[in-house]
């Protein structure tokens, strides 16, 4: 009888372990017609899974949003890896010729004065002492340069290779009331950009912005958050106080339209002959910007991006999707094409 238990004990573990091993061969994603399978991506999410464990954090929404996020960064890295390997493929070089012509070759290697003024324009940030902090500056920066260029190469890459995955969406909550918006306010989908008026990508992206909007105008809503990059855009400043100026008069968007379509003038007296030439109320718009009264709402907005994960501009948030750069129309169609299948399970950002 005792044997027979064994044995029993022994065929269900079996078939659990069995049922498990299926569980986790499913296909979790696929570039260019490989599969990625869940195995896959666990094996390479086992250390961070295990330090979530032994500090798991409370309640079961953040546990489960750090898992969630555990598995997207594992996943992500086993697509771009198997994206720049089709890529070289394709090029018929070696992934690291690929790497290094596309990427390194490229890599900007800031001067002092450039340190130096990174610096300056973000001391309020930095805790450390000056001396101290220049080194890491300098690093930062080169290590930025090559974040750029490798998301050039992989974006490429996503645009030769199709990439599907069936994981659930990595989502940001980002709050939205309170800013400029437009569109349907029970809007299955919330594109929230955060950008730079004086940014060229941004006015690149501008022109496919309005193309969603037209084509999903009963199905996006749209709200800006400024995000203006002072260390490099002397303009970027006043240009999205003035943007708020005329969100006063309720005229936000005819101002944020404006900006984009020429992005050529943007001190102080242009941005004024711009309200002007808009019919705003010039003696309101001009003492606005004259006071500086918007400056802490732009400060608000650019801490909220950092901790939202913004490094760049443009960045958008599609339905807290993060999707950074100046993307084309098909990038954005894909998620929000993908959001509206999910609805309505998906939940707009906040």
């Amino acid at each position: 009888m005792r044997i027979h238990r064994e044995l029993f004990i022994a065929a269900l573990l079996a078939a659990v372990s069995l049922s498990t091993a299926q569980s986790n061969s499913k296909t979790i994603a696929t570039v260019n017609g490989e599969n990625i399978t869940e195995r896959q991506m666990l094996q390479a999410a086992s250390a961070d899974l295990s330090k979530l464990e032994t500090n798991r954090p409370q309640p079961q929404t953040a546990f489960d949003k750090a898992r969630l996020e555990i598995l997207w960064k594992a996943l992500s890295s086993i697509i771009d890896d198997k994206l720049i390997t089709a890529q070289a493929r394709q090029y018929n070089m070696t992934r690291e010729r690929l790497l290094e012509t596309e990427v390194e070759s490229n890599v900007a290697t800031p001067s002092p004065e450039e340190v130096e003024a990174f610096y300056e324009a973000n001391k309020a940030q930095i805790a450390i002492p000056k001396a101290q902090a220049l080194p890491q500056v300098r690093q930062y920066m080169i290590d930025s340069s090559r974040k750029q260029y490798r998301d050039m190469l992989l974006n490429n890459a996503r645009r030769s290779f199709k990439v599907t995955t069936f994981l659930d969406p990595l989502r940001t909550d980002v709050v939205t009331a309170g800013y400029p918006a437009h569109g349907p306010t029970n809007a299955p989908v919330v594109i929230v950009e955060f950008a730079d008026f004086e940014c060229p990508f941004c006015g690149g992206l501008h022109p496919t912005l309005k193309l969603v909007e037209r084509n999903y105008a009963d199905k996006v809503r749209f709200v800006y958050r400024q995000f203006p990059l002072t260390n490099t855009h002397p303009y970027a400043q006043k240009a999205a106080e003035a943007s708020l100026c005329a969100n006063e008069q309720q005229r936000f968007w005819e101002f944020h339209d404006s900006l984009f379509g020429d992005q050529s003038r943007l001190d102080v007296a242009s941005l004024k002959q711009r309200a002007q030439a808009l019919g705003l109320n010039t003696s309101a718009f001009n003492t606005c910007l004259d006071s500086g009264k918007q400056a802490d709402a732009i400060q608000k907005d650019k801490e909220d991006a950092r901790k939202s994960g913004v490094s760049s501009t443009p960045t958008l948030f599609i339905n807290g999707r993060l999707l950074a750069g100046n993307r084309p129309y098909a990038d954005i169609r894909e998620i929000i094409e993908d959001e509206l299948k999910r609805v309505p399970a998906s939940v707009p950002a906040r």
